[in-house]
């Protein structure tokens, strides 16, 4: 079993940036992929990114590339979204997650992850 808990959320505004972090616990992740989901009221969970932890290849929707950057702490069981030039587009709860075995490119599905945090309000004012 994997605990995922996500922080960081907050109300910033339109071009500000933030940083949420999801903290794992129950087990090291060497060989899991984490990765980073959003949903919006009314509105389906959207990928944004995923991490291979070992090696610590990255993926990312469209959508955010280029302006979201997923990481890891390995010393902190860690995974990491910065958030870059948000937009009021941006608001939604940011969920992450983790699922242990996965090909390359990794789901983009949240059906395909069995571990997920309670997630973390961003709230983006414009």
């Amino acid at each position: 079993q994997v605990q995922l808990v996500e922080s960081g959320g907050g109300l910033v505004q339109a071009g500000d940036s933030l940083r949420l972090s999801c903290v794992a616990s129950g087990r090291m992740l060497f060989g899991y992929f984490m990765g980073w989901f959003r949903q919006a009221p009314g509105k389906e969970r959207e990928f944004l990114a995923v991490l291979k932890w070992n090696p610590g290849t990255t993926d990312y929707a469209v959508s955010v590339k280029g302006r979201f950057t997923i990481s890891r702490d390995v010393a902190k069981n860690t995974v990491y979204l910065q958030m870059n030039s948000l937009k009021a587009e941006d608001t939604a709860v940011y969920y992450c997650a983790a699922v242990q075995r996965m090909g390359w490119p990794a789901s983009r599905s949240s059906n395909d992850y069995d571990y997920w945090g309670q997630g973390t309000q961003v709230t983006v004012s414009s």
